[in-house]
């Protein structure tokens, strides 16, 4: 079940927004909109589904129309025209109050630049949306030391922000936002301004607390590989157009357009693609000089880059299992070549 539904969102800046939609409607870019009415389209009939527990990521270079997305969900951007669905609520008919009450309770932001209070303390920081909820002092100081260890930030919860590194920030920021156990979290850019290996870090215990949390989370970046990393579902924008969702597998291996292929063409397939991505089915695998012994298992879910040195030194036929121990697939060098050039999946087929 969806626990977000974005549907067919248009939102274009300007004065007169509702005169320019047809235009667009029609199919004129985003630069045609500007020279000939000056308006900005930041979405263009955005459509997209999110799972609950599941994290959708949604990427595209600056100017692409995520920020613009990712504010469209707790309305802090109103749409041009569309509908967006949260836990079967239309977000868009609901009163200032109502509105007020659904960002309290139902989804918490992580933004870029952290968002701290200088005045307040790390314990203080992470307790305030509980402090706004009305709950009292020692309940809520309580729920924000539990976040604070579980971002590691114990012994620091009587600093100060100006106090703390970058990483230590967000930190803190992402504890905020988890304090008040929302079952949606937006993160907007949240780790773009941290050093690579503060980064890395992030994206790790990012992916720790989600496999114990299981929260839907919106994650807005421009960074492919943190895509890759962070993403059960990718959506790319461009130019305010939604023009692939899929698995990072799916985007790695079928790329829709010119656009998505310049993103993808020098990532390191072999740290994203999966045995069970590229293997054969038994139906469509011609084992009959295949020896068992020059065989071995792996897991449908481990990577490639595991099991690719094996592969080098014994060429081997794979046989792909599942978490059961039943043959899922088969791989050879070939699916192995297949899966690892810069080409489409579907046209390295073809070529064989």
């Amino acid at each position: 079940m969806a626990k977000i539904e974005v549907k067919n969102i248009y939102k274009i800046f300007g004065t007169e927004p509702m005169n320019v939609l047809p235009m667009v409607k029609k199919g004129a870019t985003k630069d045609i909109v500007l020279e000939e009415t000056g308006h900005t389209v930041g979405l263009d009939n955005v459509s997209i589904s999110v799972e609950e527990g599941e994290t959708f990521v949604c990427m595209g270079l600056s100017g692409s129309g995520k920020s613009t997305l990712i504010r469209h969900l707790n309305r802090l951007i109103d749409p041009t025209e569309g509908e967006i669905i949260v836990n079967d609520t239309n977000v868009m008919q609901l009163s200032e109050k109502d509105l007020i009450e659904f960002r309290k309770h139902e989804m918490s932001m992580v933004f870029q630049r952290f968002g701290l209070f200088p005045h307040k303390t790390v314990m203080q920081n992470i307790a305030y949306g509980l402090e706004i909820q009305g709950m009292e002092l020692n309940e809520r100081n309580k729920i924000a030391m539990v976040q604070i260890e579980s971002v590691g930030l114990q012994g620091f919860e009587n600093q100060y922000p100006s106090q703390l590194s970058g990483g230590m920030q967000q930190r803190v920021g992402l504890a905020r936002a988890l304090a008040t156990n929302p079952g949606i979290l937006l993160m907007d850019e949240a780790f773009s301004a941290l050093d690579p290996l503060i980064r890395s870090d992030m994206q790790k215990q990012l992916l720790e607390l989600q496999s114990e949390l299981k929260k839907t989370i919106f994650f807005i970046t421009h960074d492919l590989d943190e895509s890759l990393k962070l993403g059960d579902h990718i959506g790319i924008l461009n130019h305010g157009r939604l023009v692939q969702v899929g698995t990072p597998e799916d985007i790695i291996m079928n790329p829709a357009d010119d656009y998505v292929k310049a993103f993808v063409k020098d990532v390191n397939r072999a740290k994203v693609l999966r045995a069970r991505t590229v293997m054969v089915k038994p139906d469509r695998f011609n084992g009959s000089e295949v020896k068992l012994a020059d065989t071995y298992k792996v897991d449908g879910d481990t990577y490639i880059e595991e099991f690719i040195p094996r592969e080098l030194r014994e060429r081997s036929t794979i046989v792909v299992v599942d978490k059961k121990g039943d043959t899922m697939g088969y791989i050879t060098e070939k699916e192995l070549a297949i899966s690892l050039s810069k080409t489409s999946h579907n046209e390295s087929k073809k070529s064989f």
